[in-house]
C-alpha cells in the first residue's frame, strides 16, 4: 500500500516553533512579578518620569576595619567595588533559558548613602546564570567613571566579567583594556543597555548606538553554555531597572 503524503496546512505551520525564532519574554520591571531576588531589597517606584524597580542589597554593610568595606579598588579581591569577599546581588528573570539572543533594559546606577569613594555605580545584567547564583557572565556599567575627569577612569566606564573564574581585577591585570571600554554616561540617569550574544561572542550597546560599546570574542562561560538572565548590581548601588525584553534563540 503507498505511504500517504501528508500536507501541512498554513494554520499548522503557524503553530510550530521555527529554528531559530527568538522566544520573547517582556518583564515591565513595575512590580517584582516574575523576579526572583537574590541579596537585594525591591521597591516600585517611579524614577525620573519611568515606572521602575528599585534595587538595594538586603545585607548589612561590612563592618569597619573589615576589609569587605574597602572600595578602592585594589587588583586583590573579590568584587568591582571592593577588595574583600564579594557577594552576589541578582534579581533573576522567571522562566527564562538563555544561551544565544538579545537582552534589553532601561536602567539607572549612582552609589548609595555612605559608599566609600571606589563606589562607582555599578549596575548592569548577568547571563548564562547558572543555578549556583555565582557562575555567570556579565556586563556593567560604572556610571560615575563616564563623565569623569580623568581619562584612565573614563576608559573603565562598561565592563565584562565572567565569575567567578574572571573578575575584573583579573582581566584588567593580564589584558588591560580588552574587556573595558569608555561610554558617555552619568549616575542617576537613564541608559539603555542591549547585549547580543551568538556563541562566543558578546556586544554591549548603549543608550541605541547602532555599534557596540564593547565587543567580547571570547565569552569565557563558552560557545554552547546556557543559563538564566539577571539585573545585577553590587552592593554599594543604588540601581533602578525598567522594561526588560530577553529575546533567546
Amino acid at each position: 500500500m503507498p505511504t500517504p503524503t501528508v500536507y501541512l496546512t498554513t494554520a499548522v505551520l503557524a503553530l510550530m516553533p521555527a529554528a531559530g525564532i527568538a522566544q520573547t519574554k517582556v518583564f515591565p520591571l513595575d512590580s517584582p512579578n516574575g523576579i526572583t531576588l537574590h541579596n537585594l531589597n525591591a521597591a516600585p517606584v517611579t524614577f525620573k518620569g519611568k515606572k521602575a524597580l528599585k534595587l538595594t542589597s538586603s545585607l548589612p554593610p561590612p563592618p569597619a576595619g573589615n576589609p569587605g568595606a574597602k572600595k578602592g579598588g585594589g587588583k586583590k579581591g573579590g568584587g568591582p567595588a571592593g577588595e574583600g569577599p564579594r557577594a552576589e546581588h541578582l534579581a533573576v528573570a522567571g522562566g527564562v533559558e538563555f544561551g544565544n539572543g538579545t537582552i534589553e533594559v532601561d536602567l539607572t546606577g549612582e552609589p548609595g548613602p555612605g559608599a566609600a569613594g571606589g563606589a562607582r555605580g555599578f549596575v548592569g545584567v548577568a547571563f548564562r546564570v547558572q543555578p549556583d547564583l555565582s557562575t555567570y557572565d556579565c556586563f556593567y556599567v560604572r556610571p560615575t567613571n563616564g563623565r569623569a575627569e580623568d581619562q584612565e577612569r573614563r576608559n573603565h566606564t562598561a565592563q565584562y566579567v565572567s565569575h567567578p573564574g574572571f573578575p575584573w581585577f583579573k582581566l584588567r591585570e593580564e589584558t588591560p583594556s580588552k574587556y573595558e571600554s569608555y561610554v558617555d554616561i552619568g549616575p542617576a540617569e537613564w541608559i539603555r543597555l542591549k547585549i547580543d550574544v551568538e556563541g562566543d561572542k558578546a556586544r554591549l550597546f548603549v543608550n541605541g548606538n547602532s555599534q557596540p560599546t564593547l565587543i567580547v570574542n571570547d565569552v569565557k562561560s563558552g560557545a554552547p553554555a546556557k543559563g538564566g538572565v539577571a539585573l545585577w548590581i553590587e552592593g554599594s548601588t543604588i540601581a533602578h531597572f525598567a522594561n526588560l525584553k530577553i529575546a533567546a534563540r
